[in-house]
């Protein structure tokens, strides 16, 4: 990469009509190549032809906001389940929408509530019979008869969503005040397709200086209900879940193409619907597998659009992402060009990083250059600090770059909430540059990575892979471990339990982390009770293998044991059923034993299982909180296990994590290469370019000393979140 690439290129600059001056001006301080639209920003002719590369964002299903309106039966739609409501009569009266923001949703008469609804007693857990409820249209309430006193009852209702759901954020947090709801239409119906279609042949011709076609992102959007309440303004959203594809038309396609019919309450699941956080039923499966499939196909025919027009077709993998499944083994027949994120964390920029089958990746960094940040922070408001946000933010996003990078970062919004934050324009001057000199290192090259591979296994594994159920979630055990791991100097693999039934634990795993609580998809839940994991993990750990377990590893009410895999693991969790037993009294002996050699202290872990116990004196308590161990090791014939109540993305608790796996994989003789002494800074050594990249993960100078194979160290001092590339 030539000098001239290290000060431009590889930057994405959001332009906004009326400010061309600052537009023009931050394009070439910030060394931007692209300039590109927001959603309620225009670019104006002297933006458009000034000469750079012009990114337009479009959104099929929300483009054709009269069509929409003229077609209210094609709106996308969703199942939702009614507030429960307490029977204390025989007779029960439920405003379906009771809880819910009614600018967001229309409840669906048209298509037949009695065929496609569902009543339930909660509290029994049977459904209701079909004649012992009747539906008001006109006052959108379900009327109960015969029902039980003191039951709890239900209705799963569909709903057409009347307001996108990603215009309606952009809208409220933006105060556009009287401007147009856009709605959602569904390209399951053909006519909609169609639609979609022709408004985007049009709009291809109408765009001539766009380059690339930015889609956002395709059909549809990721769950997001949202409450009138306004200390619940937002019911329950997940980046991964398909709750926004439910509609009675996809079902009978669904039933044609599977063999049988999905009910409300398979997607309902009396209230706990599909999240994330779910492990996926058989049926859900298929469901996603059936939505991919389409989204896939219609998908390829709107790109091939794009293309005979001579255009790029970038997509945006997040809003409308759903179906898209970038890691799964259909996503290249779509034919994208580029795929674009919008991120906060490292876990996410190896999800983007990662993604293969198109040209481009990008990041899109934040703070969003709107007035308040997603996370309700006030960015470019009087007491914001968007400088300091976005360096948090860098500061995980640079060191998951180190191990695996992209093609180009950039903003979206409105560029001219910057103006009185010279500070903010000054800092991502730098940055841009520090992304530019990162990414040349990675220009036919690969960081040094150490020989443990590693497997974290989840009820999820590779569909999910560097995913969670969106941004970060602070407190989730495995969220907390995935984004420690994602800039470590390993090779890292997800894979499922459904991997290890059908073609077993691949022969080149050294290590095993499974990281949850108990019932959740990252744990396992339900997946705990098949034998066969149980004979797999066992023989791959007596084996020479090595198993991490955080939080509620293997956990299930099943059987003797809490955690399935108590007797690898050395440790169990006590949940009230045996506090009759007398406990194996342990001592804490942590000494100077390899995996605690950074610790400064006692471990934090935040919140952690608590109630752990020991089994017997085969287990080795490296750490404790009271009576209950927080770090303890076992050996099981040749191999080794870890076991971790928790698990906080800290730096101590990054080394710790670090340690452990080299320790579950017997290499501890292995670990001290390219390894910097303070766990505040962290490095990769690029062999092919002969570069070290040394990087300050606080908001203090620091000094490091990387340990070079031979024997040799090298010195390193850092300023305040910085870097340093040094030859070797």
């Amino acid at each position: 990469m030539d000098n001239k690439s290290l000060v431009t290129g590889g930057f994405t600059l959001p332009g906004e009509a009326g400010y061309e001056e600052l537009t023009l001006q931050l394009a070439q301080k910030w060394g931007a190549d692209v300039i590109r639209d927001s959603d309620g920003t225009q670019l104006s002719e002297a933006i458009a032809t000034s000469g750079y590369e012009i990114y337009s964002t479009l959104c099929l299903v929300r483009a054709d906001n009269q069509w929409a309106k003229e077609h209210p039966d094609k709106l996308q739609q969703c199942c939702i389940m009614s507030r429960p409501v307490v029977a204390l009569a025989t007779t029960v009266t439920i405003d379906l929408l009771s809880g819910y923001f009614r600018q967001q949703f229309r409840i669906n008469s048209y298509d037949e509530p009695k065929t496609w609804w569902q009543v339930f007693d909660r509290t029994t857990g049977e459904e209701v019979r079909g004649e012992d409820w009747t539906f008001d249209a006109a006052t959108g309430f379900v009327r109960i008869h015969n029902a039980r006193k003191w039951h709890l009852y239900t209705v799963n209702f569909f709903c057409c969503r009347i307001w996108e759901e990603i215009s309606m954020y952009n809208h409220v947090t933006n105060d556009w005040g009287d401007r147009e709801h856009l709605m959602p239409i569904d390209p399951m119906h053909p006519e909609a397709q169609e639609r979609i279609l022709a408004y985007l042949r049009r709009w291809l011709h109408e765009h001539p200086n766009t380059s690339v076609v930015r889609l956002t992102s395709m059909f549809y959007n990721f769950w997001w209900f949202w409450g009138d309440h306004p200390k619940q303004r937002f019911i329950v959203n997940d980046w991964g879940s398909y709750e926004f594809t439910v509609s009675p038309l996809a079902i009978l396609k669904f039933q044609d193409k599977f063999g049988y019919q999905l009910k409300s309450e398979d997607f309902v699941n009396a209230g706990l619907y599909n999240t994330s956080h779910k492990v996926p039923s058989r049926k859900y499966q298929d469901w996603m597998d059936f939505i991919n499939a389409f989204v896939v196909d219609f998908g390829r025919k709107c790109v091939g659009l794009i293309h005979a027009h001579e255009k790029k077709a970038f997509v945006f993998y997040n809003d409308h992402w759903i179906g898209l499944e970038p890691w799964g083994g259909r996503f290249k027949e779509i034919g994208f060009d580029g795929i674009i994120d919008g991120i906060f964390s490292g876990f996410e920029t190896r999800k983007v990083a990662g993604t293969r089958d198109v040209e481009t990746r990008e990041l899109r960094m934040h703070p969003y250059l709107f007035p308040t940040g997603v996370n309700g922070a006030p960015s470019f408001l009087e007491g914001g600090n968007p400088t300091l946000e976005c360096k948090t933010y860098w500061i995980d996003i640079r060191r998951a770059l180190l191990r695996d990078c992209v093609d180009r970062i950039g903003f979206g919004g409105y560029l001219h909430l910057v103006r009185n934050h010279p500070d903010f324009i000054d800092y991502i001057t730098e940055l841009a540059k520090e992304f530019r000199m990162l990414r040349s290192l990675h220009e036919n090259d690969s960081p040094y990575t150490a020989d443990p591979k590693i497997a974290i296994l989840t009820a999820w594994g590779q569909t999910r892979a560097w995913g969670c159920c969106g941004h970060y979630n602070r407190g989730n055990y495995y969220n907390e471990v995935m984004e420690s791991v994602s800039g470590l100097p390993l090779d890292v693999k997800f894979i499922s339990f459904e991997d290890i039934v059908r073609r077993g634990i691949p022969a080149t795993i050294r290590v095993i982390i499974n990281a949850g609580t108990v019932d959740d998809a990252w744990s396992g839940g339900e997946h705990w009770s098949n034998p066969r994991i149980i004979e797999a993990i066992s023989e791959f750990v007596y084996e020479g293998g090595g198993l991490i377990g955080v939080g509620e590893p293997s956990a299930l009410r099943h059987g003797c044991h809490y955690f399935q895999l108590a007797e690898l693991l050395g440790v169990d969790r006590e949940i009230g059923l045996t506090r009759a037993f007398n406990r194996f009294q342990f001592d804490v002996d942590g000494g100077s034993h390899f995996m605690l050699r950074d610790l400064s202290g006692a471990p934090d872990f935040g919140t952690d299982a608590g109630n752990i116990y020991v089994l017997n004196e085969k287990t080795q308590v490296l750490a404790a909180r009271g009576r209950s161990p927080m770090i303890a090791t076992k050996e099981f014939g040749r191999g080794r296990s870890v076991y971790f109540s928790g698990h906080r993305y800290t730096p101590e608790n990054v080394r710790l994590l670090h340690r452990a796996i080299f320790f579950a994989a017997r290499a501890e003789g292995q670990f001290c290469a390219w390894l910097p002494s303070n766990v505040r800074t962290e490095c990769a050594y690029y062999p092919d370019h002969q570069k070290l990249m040394v990087i300050n993960n606080g908001s203090d100078p620091e000094e490091t000393e990387i340990a070079v194979p031979g024997g040799r160290n090298i010195h390193v001092g850092l300023e305040p979140y910085g870097s340093r590339i040094v030859e070797v």
